[in-house]
């Protein structure tokens, strides 16, 4: 299944989820607000450090959506590669998994 139909999946498993528990959602959606709201980071910097957790936590869904929102910022596939060597050298053997998942899903998204 290619990136873009996985975040598609998970969008719809997500909506489903918020209709199931809408305060918890709304709770949450309230938090993401605010987090990107706050502070002097851009938004480039701020899909920086969601893509680098996304890829040490191990979580597939959270690359492809920050991979997806930090190509909507200026950023490029060369600083994509320093953010994943940075994640590399900090979380090893898995981190270089996860960060070909992000380069993969940057690959797709972008072509």
């Amino acid at each position: 299944m290619s990136y873009k139909d996985k975040s598609a999946q998970m969008r719809a498993e997500l909506r489903a989820m918020n209709k199931l528990i809408p305060q918890t959602s709304a709770a949450f959606a309230g938090l993401s607000k605010a987090a990107k709201e706050e502070g002097t980071l851009s938004d480039k910097e701020r899909e920086y450090i969601a893509l680098a957790i996304g890829i040490s936590q191990r979580c597939e869904p959270c690359i492809s959506f920050h991979v997806e929102a930090l190509q909507k910022t200026d950023a490029t596939r060369a600083d994509l590669s320093a953010l994943l060597a940075m994640c590399i050298q900090m979380g090893g053997g898995p981190a270089l998994m996860y960060a070909a998942h992000a380069l993969a899903a940057w690959d797709e998204m972008a072509g």
